[in-house]
């Protein structure tokens, strides 16, 4: 294809970003640069996947097309003071950093240049993930087709308005820790009713997986998914009951508000520097 993609950033995210990219075959290995401020874990996966590693981000900006940000959002405003003279109005930076909006990113690159706020998350790391993409101006089809083509190869990715991007960090980005929080509890009581441990995780993330899995391919409303799981004087009508008893749905909903909450006051701090 010929595109030349760039990581700033090879933790977790970044690194499970770029191996989704080569295992779909929408980039080779020779088409991706990589820098990392830490030496050794760029040089590991440079080693480990085939990709090139710089020796400084602004060369890495130099030699990409799309510039994907994956570094923590306080260290964003630094490292686009390092790189702001290498860009071009060709290229696309593509910013991972939650609670950082397309304005703030224009600010501290200090020029008008084509730019596209992602919240990929965790599960993408199993190639399962899900990325909300916002686009900036003067973006072509084209190149929304690419970045979002750059993030199917870890899972699904879906555009939506920037003003929502907030939220979207505790509907997707954060909620992977409700589940896992959910899926430990399960199997808390799993063990305290005698099944082995590591038989109950294992047990609780495959019905996890296919209940989301049921939601995604049946296209039902969730209510009447569950409303069939629950049989008149049954079992799992008892366990609804406790679980409504107990403030269930609105734990999570105040887990969500909290979570949107943050990712606004992220954005007023950095917004402030």
């Amino acid at each position: 294809m010929g595109i030349k993609i760039g990581f700033i950033g090879t933790g977790n995210m970044g690194a499970s970003i770029l191996k989704g990219i080569i295992r779909s075959g929408f980039a080779g290995p020779e088409d991706i640069y990589v820098f990392d401020a830490d030496k050794g874990r760029m040089e590991a996966l440079a080693e480990e996947t085939g990709v090139a590693a710089c020796c400084d981000n602004a060369e890495l900006v130099r030699m990409s097309d799309y510039i994907i940000l994956a570094v923590k959002p306080a260290v964003v405003p630094q490292v686009l003071s390092e790189v702001k003279g290498s860009f071009t109005d060709t290229k696309v930076l593509v910013s991972i950093a939650a609670g950082i909006s397309i304005d703030m990113l224009k600010k501290h690159a200090d020029r008008s240049i084509k730019i596209v706020r992602t919240m990929p998350n965790l599960p993408l790391m199993a190639g399962e993930g899900m990325t909300v993409i916002s686009f900036g101006e003067h973006i072509s089809e084209e190149e929304k087709k690419v970045v979002k083509d750059l993030f199917r190869g870890s899972g699904e990715a879906e555009e939506l308005d920037e003003k929502l991007m907030n939220a979207v960090i505790a509907l997707t980005g954060s909620s992977p820790a409700y589940i896992f929080m959910m899926i430990e509890a399960m199997a808390d009581g799993a063990v305290q009713q005698g099944i082995p441990r590591k038989t109950a995780y294992r047990l609780a993330a495959q019905t996890v997986l296919g209940s989301a899995k049921m939601v995604l391919e049946t296209g039902l409303h969730p209510a009447e998914l569950k409303d069939q799981v629950c049989s008149p004087g049954g079992t799992t009508i008892e366990a609804v009951e406790a679980l409504e008893k107990h403030g269930f749905r609105n734990a999570v909903m105040s887990a969500m508000k909290a979570c949107t909450a943050r990712a606004l006051e992220i954005g007023r701090s950095l917004e402030s520097r």
